[in-house]
């Protein structure tokens, strides 16, 4: 349906529309019925394009590992670079390893560190979204692209608005990401009051796999949450 070029009448696109719901239905019902039944679980955000031999791929591998040492499992986009990285972390320490990948015209493609039975592939971003924010217990957000921008926002825009409960969001690589958290706070909030200063603490910028953890159990020690598993 996207590669078709030629107009299309409004009865055909009506007509599309309407197989397109139950698509996007089957997608829900798939994703609820598997992401279910994984237990808490951790989402690791980043780029599809950092290498194997980059400190930020070894660096995703490693909190990967961590967060499964400490009783979570661990989601990603399901693709390469630091997806990949988080997969393989997650299966190499012998912990739940989760993929939602999605069709895209470049980059993407299926991991070989995801549990056969984790592996779901999406058509919508929409409905991928809603995956990653339904069934995660903490974004760890990794330098990445627009992808991982959008995704980070998203998280902090719905805990903002109070649409989901707050979750820990973690920013790791402070030379990375130093410059967005600066932006934020003295444009967004300082200059412009486009937020307010109790948002800033919806972020925290971090730099090691220790921090990570640290944060995690932090926040489900403070909540009385816990991994089940």
């Amino acid at each position: 349906m996207r590669n078709e070029k030629r107009h299309k009448g409004w009865n055909e696109i009506k007509t599309n529309d309407s197989w397109a719901i139950f698509k996007i239905m089957g997608e829900f019902v798939e994703g609820y019925e598997k992401m279910s039944r994984i237990g808490p679980c951790v989402s690791i955000f980043g780029s599809a394009r950092t290498k194997e031999d980059h400190k930020y791929y070894q660096l995703a591998q490693s909190i990967a590992a961590k967060i499964v040492e400490h009783g979570y499992g661990v989601i990603t986009g399901g693709g390469p670079g630091i997806m990949e990285a988080g997969n393989k972390g997650a299966h190499q320490a012998g912990g739940v390893s989760v993929g939602l990948n999605i069709d895209l015209p470049f980059e993407q493609h299926d991991n070989p560190y995801i549990d056969k039975d984790k592996n779901l592939n999406f058509d919508y971003f929409f409905v991928r979204k809603v995956m990653f924010v339904k069934y995660s217990q903490g974004f760890v957000v990794m330098p990445g692209g627009f992808g991982t921008l959008d995704e980070l926002f998203e998280a902090i825009t719905l805990i903002q608005t109070h649409k989901i409960d707050k979750f820990p969001i973690i920013l790791v690589g402070r030379e990375f990401w130093g410059g967005l958290f600066d932006w934020v706070k003295t444009t967004l909030l300082d200059s412009f009051k486009n937020i307010s200063a109790s948002d800033m603490d919806l972020i925290q910028l971090v730099d090691t796999e220790e921090e990570v953890i640290e944060i995690l159990n932090k926040f489900y020690d403070e909540f009385n949450l816990s991994p089940n598993f």
